[in-house]
């Protein structure tokens, strides 16, 4: 059979994010309720064996890169460990991980050394008072991780900002300055309706077609490209290094070009971020499947990908949390 894993819709299924972590250290307001508690217990969660196991009956299936993610990624001990067992997977080219960055001045060298070559950091606001009311927690410790990120040698370094109406939408431009002033990349993200907490973040909602247009006004804006799996699509701001990306799964759907799926910390293989359907890796893993039985595991998993979510048709659809999913 081919070593390529291609969904019904033609995809070419190349990139796997993967949650270590349902848990988090700070409660963003869109992704997780303020007071909960109901997390995965550690027993339920995949082991680095299991995880290990995993990708790489992925990786013999075509699959090149690979996101570490959470919700926090960091909250998981020792994940550096895990960054270097992974890295040493064969046929994964690139390993990379999304995180808030709170606990990254204590780790971004081992994450490094491990094999961790690219980082996007969730970054909504440059206001300490605007940061406590969106995530409860401290801004310092954000810049804390990003500055060392940046001395460790991390390239590129994005900063990923949920634009919301009437919380930080007036800031737009002094992400894009602070962004070129550190050499980081910047990526706009438009709100989505996952959980009851991003439901209830959709009264927040701004169209960045309009925000790109407001950027124009300012900037020459010219078509640009990045490196990665991602769904952004990016222009260069003219004179400088900076590329904005746009992710736009409300305004102008990426789901044609779609080659990812989410891999929970409880072995829940998630095919869509906006739709319910999944498939459990846990029980084969924990019940002596082999590695053939694995990758026909997998092939069964690909084949329930939908063609797109429904975000717009279905705004109450997913009941999960995002932290739930794995970003």
């Amino acid at each position: 059979m081919s070593n390529q894993l291609t969904d019904r819709f033609g995809r070419n299924i190349e990139y796997v994010r993967l949650s270590v972590t349902d848990r988090c250290d700070l409660r963003c307001f869109y992704c997780m309720p303020k007071g909960f508690r109901d997390f995965e217990e550690p027993a339920e969660w995949l082991t680095f064996d299991e995880i290990e196991r995993l990708i790489g009956a992925f990786a013999r299936l075509g699959t090149r890169r690979v996101r570490l993610t959470g919700g926090e990624p960091l909250v998981r001990r020792n994940l550096p460990e895990l960054a270097g067992r992974l890295t040493r997977v064969a046929g994964i080219e690139d390993l990379s991980m999304s995180t808030n960055a709170t606990r990254l001045d204590k780790h971004a060298e081992a994450l490094r050394a491990a094999g961790v070559s690219r980082i996007n950091v969730s970054l909504d606001t440059l206001k300490p008072e605007v940061f406590k009311q969106i995530t409860g927690g401290k801004l310092e410790k954000v810049m804390g991780g990003l500055m060392a990120a940046k001395a460790a040698g991390y390239h590129p370094i994005k900063i990923n900002m949920v634009v919301m109406k009437g919380v930080n939408e007036d800031e737009v431009e002094d992400m894009v300055d602070f962004c070129i002033e550190h050499d980081f990349t910047l990526r706009f993200i438009e709100t989505m309706p996952v959980g009851d907490t991003g439901r209830e973040a959709s009264g927040q909602y701004v169209d960045l077609q309009e925000v790109k247009a407001r950027l124009s006004e300012r900037f020459e804006l010219l078509p640009g490209v990045m490196p990665g799996g991602g769904p952004a699509r990016y222009v260069q701001v003219a004179g400088t290094d900076l590329r904005i990306g746009f992710i736009t799964p409300i305004s102008q759907h990426f789901c044609e070009t779609c080659n990812r799926v989410r891999l929970a910390v409880d072995g829940t293989l998630y095919m869509c971020l906006g739709q319910e359907h999944s498939y459990d890796f846990k029980p084969l893993l924990r019940n002596g499947a082999g590695e053939a039985e694995l990758e026909a595991a997998i092939r069964a998993a690909i084949e329930l990908k939908p063609e797109r979510h429904e975000f717009r048709e279905k705004p109450d659809q997913v009941i999960r949390f995002m932290s739930m999913t794995g970003g």
